[in-house]
């Protein structure tokens, strides 16, 4: 392997660069352990803390629930329900992560002998977070504890209501809060603005903080004496929703998260959750799944039901206890995620076409009537990813109210802004966190807001965009990029937001062969000069500068090529190809 690269301006325009650490810095000869460590450095793990991050696991990352303000009252109050036999509702949002949230804490309850009613409202009809008319309802019909995940931080008008109406609320959320709090019998969010210890674990998902209530639950339990003659309920085995739900809400993988994710990778290889296993299969996985798949595969199932308007089949499927149901529900989530494919690319084409006409906004904020709003969190991702910059998606009911989601980019906290559009009165409700938001906005208001953003995050964008580069973990030739090395860089996971994979360059190379395929991506043959060929895929890159490119390279120019090593197992024998992200013509 050789690290002499140095790419001023690749093909989509930005300059190759080593992560983490300077290339005099890195043994060419590295061995495939050499490599993991080079790996953890470049991602910031300290040299002391590298066997700790080598093998992440829960005992070496796991804190004490009760450094969680509400925490210790949280689970005092669900355990006074346990034990009373009291009638318990889960109100959970409606993407993965409430529904792996909710989903967790009704399996855990169930094994401690209760079942609690899962409600996730329609994502269509009743929007995002707890309205007092439905935590009033659940009351009425029995509920007399009533606990809502992955959402309720600013739900300030639905837990009045729910006080007032008699009915004890416990919030577990993760979500961006104000300075004042909702009232509620106990908040439990790392993002509490009043949060000291537990601050340093902001970057979990609701699931995680769902994990940790049920330990200090089960912790609870077990010093009132309720688990003498009964087993305790297994929290490791509950690790498979964890991970699910932390990669599919784009939470970094740093910390405790890595090691949610590392060891309910382990969890789910083994097929335990009926609901999960059904999915698996669903998706046409024929192995055991990797972090990718969560994200890509699963994730997108379960987000189905509740784009397209039947929010609570993901719960549904992830606690059920009978294999032909999970099935049935498998197979629907399926359907309708090809549904739900087809609504985003069409939703896609418009809002690009807005975004050309919009001009170079440090934020692409854009509205039409008509948008499927299940869609407008996927296709404001692609825009990020297209454009570079943040993007907000907003899709316009027949009131003219708009209900939009937005993503942003490294470096720039789109949350935050969308809380200060919210506290201007520029937006009927609002919040998120730094990589994701949620919004509800006038449809007269929507050039305000964007006039706002652009004001207030301009410098920030144009900072985050002027230092954005390419960053490499190594070098190779074509021939280097093989299952070999695919092992060895897999082995520096998992990867995801705050952990980002591996990249490798390969090259030089002539082009053998460049088509499209599928939905716009080019799929390519590439040779180096010792004639060894290599695979490589460059998604959804047909129409830009870098795909058109590589369509018309000619045979007898040299590149360099760059993206993530990846197991091909459609053959007989597994090879490697290599995933672009980006390529630079080699002279």
């Amino acid at each position: 392997m050789s690290h002499a690269l140095n790419i001023d301006r690749s093909l989509s325009g930005q300059p190759w660069r080593w992560r983490g650490l300077a290339a005099d810095a890195r043994d060419p000869g590295f061995a495939p352990d050499d490599l993991v460590t080079q790996l953890l450095l470049a991602r910031g793990c300290a040299r002391e803390l590298l066997e700790q991050h080598r093998a992440p696991s829960i005992r070496a990352f796991m804190p004490d629930p009760s450094i969680f303000r509400d925490m210790d009252r949280a689970a005092e109050r669900l355990a006074d329900a346990v034990l009373a036999g009291e009638s318990i509702a889960v109100f959970g949002d409606y993407d993965v992560d409430g529904a792996t949230s909710a989903a967790l804490l009704i399996r855990l309850l169930r094994d401690l002998g209760l079942e609690a009613r899962a409600y996730i409202p329609d994502r269509l009809m009743e929007g995002y977070g707890p309205s007092g008319e439905a935590l009033v309802r659940l009351h009425r019909e029995g509920a007399s504890l009533i606990v809502t995940v992955d959402c309720g931080a600013q739900a300030f008008e639905a837990l009045a209501m729910a006080r007032d109406a008699g009915v004890d609320v416990i919030v577990v959320d993760h979500h961006k809060c104000a300075s004042e709090l909702p009232l509620a019998h106990a908040l439990v969010n790392p993002n509490r603005l009043d949060e000291a210890e537990g601050a340093e674990h902001g970057h979990l998902a609701a699931v995680g903080v769902a994990w940790l209530l049920g330990a200090a639950l089960v912790r609870t339990l077990r010093a009132r004496g309720y688990f003498a003659g009964r087993p305790e309920p297994r929290l490791l085995d509950l690790l498979d929703l964890v991970a699910l739900g932390t990669v599919a809400d784009v939470a970094a993988l740093r910390g405790l998260n890595r090691a949610f994710v590392a060891q309910g990778l382990k969890v789910m290889a083994q097929r335990r959750n009926i609901g999960l296993n059904a999915l698996i299969e669903a998706s046409r996985l024929t192995r055991a799944p990797i972090c990718s798949d969560l994200g890509f595969a699963l994730g997108p199932r379960i987000n189905a039901g509740g784009r397209v308007g039947k929010s609570d089949l993901g719960v549904r499927l992830l606690t059920t206890r009978d294999g032909e149901e999970a099935r049935a529900i498998a197979a629907e989530l399926d359907l309708l995620n090809e549904a739900r494919r087809a609504i985003e690319t069409e939703v896609q084409a418009a809002a690009e076409a807005l975004c050309e006409r919009q001009g170079n906004r440090a934020v692409a904020v854009v509205a039409a009537r008509g948008w499927h709003a299940g869609v407008i969190g996927i296709v404001a991702g692609r825009l990020k990813e297209r454009l570079g910059r943040p993007a907000i998606v907003i899709a316009i009911d027949e009131d003219g109210t708009g209900k939009g989601s937005g993503r942003s980019i490294p470096g720039v906290d789109l949350g935050a802004a969308v809380l200060a559009a919210k506290d201007t009165g520029l937006l009927r409700a609002g919040g998120g966190h730094a990589m994701a938001a949620g919004l509800t906005v006038a449809e007269d208001g929507v050039e305000r807001l964007s006039d706002f953003l652009e004001e207030r995050l301009s410098e920030r964008v144009a900072q985050a965009v002027g230092e954005r580069a390419l960053l490499l973990d190594a070098v190779v030739a074509p021939g280097g990029v093989n299952p070999s090395l695919v092992g060895a860089l897999e082995a520096g996971g998992p990867y995801g937001m705050g952990w980002p994979a591996p990249r490798v360059a390969a090259g030089p190379v002539k082009v053998v062969k460049a088509d499209c395929v599928g939905t716009g991506h080019v799929r390519l043959i590439v040779a180096g000069d010792d004639g060894r060929s290599l695979k490589a895929v460059a998604f959804r890159q047909a129409e830009t500068e870098l795909g058109q490119a590589l369509l018309a390279a000619p045979p007898y120019r040299k590149l360099w090529i760059a993206g993530r090593a990846k197991i091909d197992d459609w053959g007989a024998r597994p090879a490697a190809e290599l995933h672009l992200d980006d390529a630079a013509w080699a002279e």
